[in-house]
């Protein structure tokens, strides 16, 4: 038996032993990525903590390193993937511990393998379910395979599933199993058992902002007529002010043809240093230091205000963008400025 198991270390016991070994600085990295209270706790371990034995220092590293191992072979290959090798490496009973331990501690998400197959592929597969089924496994892929997959579905679905997806909020673990077991009975074991927050209006502007603008329009559309409250608080998150790095420079300068001065100034007192500087080259450079002027003497400014201003700047661009004088670059789609 090992002294981890003779001794009945604790989980938290068993961080704060792998957080002293890996010393201060890659320590302070993790805890950046923790709650507070989290961080409460395992700073009180650790300071709790005398002495720990080399044997079971060595243990509590090779218990890490086989679960670090065992998320990259499912990353690889799914849960199939990573149990047969882990039970070459390591025997079928260690290796059974590990998977337990890994779907237990780091909630391996649902839909796994789905995010491994191919788009094309997987529309074949999923395109004659009915549109909340849709719904759901497009929640759990990546935007660029819910962008694809939403410009292949007949239109008259496309803004039905993306309006399905905006309001999904909470979805029970038994219905997320029963549409896995469809799509693969391997994984069905692998959601947790607390109910999963998918979907939601961030998850369908970030669709939405990934497919062709076609597609966006027609959706965009016919949620205004079906969903007129749900279109506008998508609109509004469609494009945020930072996106404007996505224009090239005769984009930028048609934009700030028609944005006040005022508003560009308040609008990049609360930007980061890449926007602004998309901005003031595109300008000239009289006009870029009087800005910066501005900028300078106008003291602390509410950040409800530079949202205010970054969002009328957003509308400006919206609009340009509607009346084709410029384009958006979108995930490879479109050709940037007509």
């Amino acid at each position: 038996m090992s002294r981890v198991a003779e001794e009945k270390i604790t989980g938290l016991q068993k961080a704060a032993i792998l957080l002293i070994v890996l010393g201060p600085e890659r320590s302070a990295l993790i805890f950046k990525h923790l709650k507070e209270e989290e961080i409460e706790e395992l700073t009180l371990e650790i300071a709790n903590t005398r002495s720990i034995t080399p044997q079971v220092k060595d243990e509590v590293v090779e218990e890490f390193y086989q679960i670090c191992l065992a998320q990259q072979y499912i990353a690889e290959g799914g849960i199939g993937y990573a149990k047969e090798l882990l039970e070459k490496a390591l025997g079928q009973e260690k290796a059974m511990d590990v998977i337990s331990k890994l779907t237990a501690s780091l909630q391996v998400k649902p839909f796994e393998f789905v995010r491994k197959t191919d788009a094309s592929q997987l529309l074949n597969f999923i395109q004659d379910e009915h549109p909340q089924t849709i719904a759901l496994i497009m929640s759990y892929l990546s935007a660029a395979q819910s962008a694809l997959i939403l410009s292949a579905l007949p239109p008259d679905r496309q803004a039905d599933v993306a309006r399905r997806i905006a309001v999904m909020d909470r979805t029970s673990p038994e219905v997320i199993k029963d549409v896995e077991k469809v799509l693969e009975s391997k994984l069905a074991s692998l959601v947790n058992q607390d109910y999963t927050i998918i979907g939601g209006v961030d998850a369908v502007v970030e669709i939405l902002n990934t497919v062709d603008r076609g597609t966006e329009k027609h959706i965009m559309e016919t949620l205004e007529i079906e969903e007129p409250e749900l279109a506008d608080e998508i609109r509004k998150k469609m494009f945020v002010f930072e996106d404007i790095l996505l224009l090239d420079d005769r984009a930028i300068q048609r934009v700030l043809r028609d944005v006040d001065n005022n508003d560009l100034a308040i609008a990049l007192k609360g930007s980061n240093e890449q926007v602004q500087n998309a901005i003031f080259n595109n300008m000239s450079k009289r006009l870029a230091v009087m800005i910066r002027e501005d900028m300078e003497f106008m003291g602390p400014i509410r950040m409800k205000d530079v949202e205010e201003a970054q969002q009328k700047i957003v509308n400006i661009i919206r609009k340009l963008e509607d009346s084709a004088e410029i384009v958006i670059s979108r995930g490879g789609g479109d050709e940037i400025v007509v």
